[in-house]
């Protein structure tokens, strides 16, 4: 995801709130212990898709879907192509699709030859028409095999909604906000030239198996859409400006998720005093609420008064149900800035925290190098920048500081062991 510059978003309340959108459906899908990693992406795109055992969600489908149903419909049908070991397949078959274009190209030029040998026009313009047809059939081949495989996965989410109790609504939905989508383009869309079925097709072929099912109008919960809600909000503001969450709650302003992004609005476009203030009030609706004391966090460091924000994210970290990652290498931060000897040692046991949760927090690293540096501890602040550079994909730096890490450390020792093992890694692409 580094090496290719994937805009990954990394925050703790909506990892959380997809997690628990994806548990059920993982569970009854047979990935519940597979290793399943949902990553968000920074992308206005109503999207979503998988690579290996990984499943991205872009954050224009988080913030377009109006309800939890939406999304659920989106990563029961992910899940439907891992579970259905989709990806395995399609590497084959675009490899059986090359070596059919290979062949056809092959048998083409063989026809150009013999065409020249006979000094004949006709044979060699069959030849270069064989060639290019061979090609254009395997790429067709190709693309029917994707829009089966849509089919598949599309009725596989159907499935898991089914015996998790819960309605296919929101895929349908979907596919009519892409048949909507389509219609304003004016496009003219061939349908056997694209990878996934046609959004009308689509609809067609779930909505009278989906209308049978029982679960067919039942609706979210009230606390989960409200969750779903307040998410929506953040990613309004942090993605579309100052007013975006105004505007998404235009129809119920005084609601919580309207007050949560009016909250996150003026602590980042206004003053962090009033923040507090709109932070203060969300707390006192909802003291439990780990994220409302995070946001309080965000606000006071603004503020330059990090102390106090140690204060905050103390109790975001306590209250969190999830035990982010996220939330402790937040308040190791906070403790760095406050920069006493004592703050800085508890500042590094957070972020090895925080750490532990979350392995490949690039981030975090770079917060644990600067305490680790402050305290003098110069070995492993060197190590941690590398463990940094590491998980950025940046292997090169990541060598570089391991190298010197190393020279400091005892042979053997565990960070001498570590900063080898980032040694001797072998980078993507590069020969044995």
């Amino acid at each position: 995801m580094a090496q290719g510059n994937l805009p990954v978003v990394r925050d703790a309340e909506i990892e959380a709130l997809v997690r628990d959108y994806a548990r059920p459906i993982l569970k009854v899908s047979g990935l519940s212990k597979s290793g399943i990693d949902i990553i968000l992406v920074n992308d206005t795109r109503f999207n979503a898709f998988v690579a290996g055992r990984r499943m991205f969600i872009n954050t224009g489908a988080l913030l377009q879907s109006e309800t939890p149903n939406e999304i659920i419909g989106v990563i029961a049908h992910e899940a439907g192509h891992i579970a259905g070991g989709h990806q395995e397949r399609l590497r084959d078959q675009l490899a059986r699709a090359q070596t059919m274009a290979v062949v056809a190209g092959l048998l083409g030029i063989g026809a150009v030859v013999a065409g020249a040998a006979a000094n004949s026009k006709e044979i060699a313009q069959a030849g270069g028409g064989l060639a290019a047809g061979g090609g254009e059939f395997a790429r067709r081949g190709l693309l029917g095999y994707q829009r089966s495989e849509e089919t598949t996965a599309d009725r596989s989410a159907i499935t898991y909604l089914e015996a998790t109790g819960q309605s296919s609504k929101g895929m349908l939905k979907t596919f009519q906000r892409f048949q909507n989508a389509l219609s304003l383009s004016g496009s003219r869309v061939d349908p056997y030239q694209v990878s996934h079925p046609m959004p009308r097709e689509r609809i067609a072929n779930l909505e009278e198996l989906a209308k049978r099912s029982p679960n067919y109008d039942r609706t979210d919960s009230p606390t989960l859409q409200q969750r779903h809600d307040m998410m929506r909000a953040k990613i309004a503001v942090y993605t579309q400006g100052q007013s975006a969450a105004a505007r998404l709650f235009r129809k119920n302003p005084q609601g919580l998720p309207a007050q949560y992004g009016d909250a996150m609005a003026t602590y980042m476009y206004g003053n962090p005093r009033s923040a507090l203030g709109k932070a203060d009030a969300l707390i006192k609706a909802q003291p439990n609420n780990p994220y409302f004391h995070e946001l309080r966090g965000d606000i006071l460091m603004k503020a330059n008064r990090p102390a106090d924000a140690v204060g905050a994210y103390t109790t975001a970290v306590r209250l969190d149900p999830v035990k982010s990652g996220i939330l402790p290498i937040s308040l190791g931060q906070a403790l760095i800035a406050v920069g006493d000897p004592a703050s800085l040692k508890q500042a590094v046991a957070e972020i090895k925290k925080g750490l532990q949760r979350d392995r490949e927090n690039s981030s975090g690293y770079r917060y644990l190098a600067q305490a680790y540096g402050q305290l003098g501890e110069i070995p492993e602040a060197e190590l941690a920048t590398a463990e940094g550079h590491f998980y950025r994909g940046a292997y090169k730096d990541a060598k570089i500081f391991a190298a010197r890490a190393q020279q400091r450390f005892k042979r053997g020792a565990p960070g001498w062991v570590r900063a080898q093992d980032i040694i001797n890694y072998k980078m993507p692409g590069k020969k044995k």
